[in-house]
């Protein structure tokens, strides 16, 4: 498998009068092939190290300080945005409410937010954006404006948009958050069937009973620091949870699923 993101005590700092790095020290490894849960509460690093993973931030340059992406310490931004499917909740308020909802994906192609006039797109272009939207099992939505789309169902477009390009890894930036639970639900399982086909997914979340079954192993981040890496049962401990989000809580399991109640 290859690796996607390698990281050795790096250090990220945010802003040039930041008194507090955003990342500290951090050591992690992702690689093609395996899901990861990333979890922590907000402030944790968790937005930070998604631009590290999508070439946006660099780290601290030091002598035993070390990113690498898909094995390479230098990289072009537009050669990882073929090969990292990253999306964000915030995307959503880039398009324009009354662009059909297909333009939304296709227009991922050619790198914008929506398709302007003048743009062409091939059979074949339109095949691959065909084959995203059924991915996410939204064909039937393809005609409608995206501003007249549900929450639930524009969260499925972004995520089509960025399979578009068959990227290696889907990251996937708290996709449930502002959901109501039938939109939520609905998401998890189209998202799961992913999981189920072998994509290789990234899932930050702050609430860890959205980490779905197929997601076997859970990093947890605390104030910018790994606070613990490993197999889901093993990270999402009843003390380890209680420690990350300075509250007392009580996890319980349930078909793969972990539920936590204070």
């Amino acid at each position: 498998m290859q690796t996607v993101l390698e990281l050795a005590n790096a250090t990220v700092w945010r802003g040039d009068d930041a008194s507090i790095a955003a990342l500290q020290e951090v050591s992690l490894s992702f690689r093609e092939g395996e899901s990861v849960a990333i979890l922590g509460p907000n402030g944790s690093g968790k937005s930070t190290l998604l631009q590290v993973l999508a070439g946006s931030l660099r780290i601290e340059a030091t002598e035993d300080a070390d990113c690498r992406l898909f094995g390479e310490e230098f990289w072009d931004i537009e050669t990882l945005r073929h090969r990292i499917g990253l999306v964000m909740p915030e995307e959503v308020s880039r398009f324009d409410p009354d662009e059909p909802a297909f333009q939304v994906v296709l227009s991922a192609l050619r790198g914008s937010y929506g398709v302007v006039p003048g743009m062409r797109f091939s059979i074949k272009d339109r095949e691959r954006a065909s084959r995203a939207v059924d991915a996410m099992g939204a064909e039937e939505l393809v005609e409608r404006p995206f501003g007249r789309l549900s929450s639930g169902e524009k969260r499925r477009f972004l995520i089509a948009r960025a399979l578009t390009h068959d990227p290696g890894v889907l990251v996937l930036d708290e996709p449930t958050t502002a959901l109501d639970f039938a939109a939520s639900a609905g998401l998890q399982k189209v998202l799961r069937k992913l999981l189920k086909r072998g994509r290789t997914l990234i899932w930050v979340t702050h609430h860890p009973g959205e980490i779905p079954p197929e997601i076997q192993r859970v990093v947890m981040l605390k104030e910018g620091r790994v606070f613990a890496d490993g197999p889901k049962k093993e990270v999402l401990t009843d003390p380890r949870l209680s420690r990350l989000f300075g509250l007392r809580l009580k996890a319980t399991w349930s078909a793969g699923w972990c539920e936590v109640r204070a």
